[in-house]
């Protein structure tokens, strides 16, 4: 059973690409992530605000973009990424932050 996951791309206000995602990233759906995430090409902006769950496979497929990537996350996420070094490969928002993309 694939678990629910929302992808909905759209442009930062300075025109990057952006892709807001929301629902649970895990082994069931990281392909349609991925599929998303190689539909482009140069900088995007990944809105992970809406994930609930980032399982080892998620992770996987933004380490696999992550030099084209810059995440903005929730606070219950940035510990995951930087345990797993994805936060010393991208820059990376947290909310608490109130920090505007780059991009």
């Amino acid at each position: 059973m694939t678990t629910p996951l929302t992808l909905t791309p759209d442009r930062s206000p300075q025109g990057t690409a952006r892709l807001a995602v929301s629902g649970e990233i895990d082994m069931s759906n990281a392909g349609r992530l991925a599929e998303a995430l190689d539909s482009g090409s140069g900088p995007l902006i990944v809105d992970l605000t809406g994930v609930e769950y980032l399982d080892s496979a998620g992770l996987s497929v933004l380490f696999a973009h992550a030099e084209r990537l810059e995440l903005i996350v929730p606070p219950l996420l940035g510990p995951l990424l930087s345990v797993s070094g994805l936060a010393d490969l991208v820059t990376v928002h947290g909310l608490e932050t109130n920090q505007p993309p780059r991009c």
